[in-house]
């Protein structure tokens, strides 16, 4: 392990209900103190004030505020792949626009609730070899996953499935972080309905 991905581990592994506890208000507070100053102000500080901890008690667990975002970024992938196995064991609607806005109205859902984080997480995260890898294996199942689907869907008109599935899972996830995360957003009803017609229509295109 090189210095620098040591400085982006958590010093201390919580054993007891009460560090867990603590180690929990420190990722709730730097959530939002992220969304509420950025990434430049979110200071160590200012997280340990808002979990009502003494900064000291903070770096008893954390290192830095890269730490704790590469905590927070984590999470956020292994809640992407748990939403992906959820899709995949689950229920689906039966025709493909229906799938379709049911993936994009979730992927529109969890940006808004947190639009700042997000931001902070996806240009500021540092991409650790975990993180890079945490992300490989979120894309790799989304990708797999519809590409399953596009196999067996027979509205789908596609026939280089694999193109397609990759196509489709990163128009969803830049789209959606350009275009909601951002400052000044965009309608998201109006856009939810657009980019759920242009996959329709690019997946039940004869000859495509």
């Amino acid at each position: 392990m090189t210095s620098g991905q040591r400085r982006l581990q958590p010093r201390k592994q919580p054993k007891q209900v009460r560090a867990e506890l603590t180690r929990g208000r420190i990722l709730t507070a730097a959530a939002q103190v992220f969304a509420d100053y950025g990434y430049a102000a979110g200071t160590t500080n200012r997280i340990a004030e808002r979990a009502g901890i003494s900064i000291g008690s903070l770096y008893q667990y954390y290192p830095n505020k890269d730490a704790i975002l590469a905590e927070l970024t984590a999470a956020h992938l292994d809640a992407g792949l748990a939403l992906v196995q959820s899709h995949r064991d689950g229920e689906l609607p039966e025709s493909l626009e229906d799938i379709l806005r049911l993936f994009v109205h979730a992927a529109i859902s969890d940006h808004r609730g947190h639009p700042e984080l997000l931001r902070v997480q996806f240009e500021q995260t540092p991409r650790t070899p975990q993180i890079f890898e945490m992300m490989y294996e979120y894309e790799a199942a989304s990708v797999d996953f519809t590409r399953s689907l596009l196999e067996r869907h027979p509205e789908v008109r596609v026939t280089d499935t694999e193109t397609a599935a990759r196509l489709v899972v990163t128009s969803v996830g830049l789209l959606v972080h350009q275009l909601v995360a951002e400052p000044n957003p965009i309608d998201v009803d109006r856009f939810e309905n657009e980019l759920v017609a242009m996959l329709t229509r690019y997946l039940t295109a004869a000859g495509a």
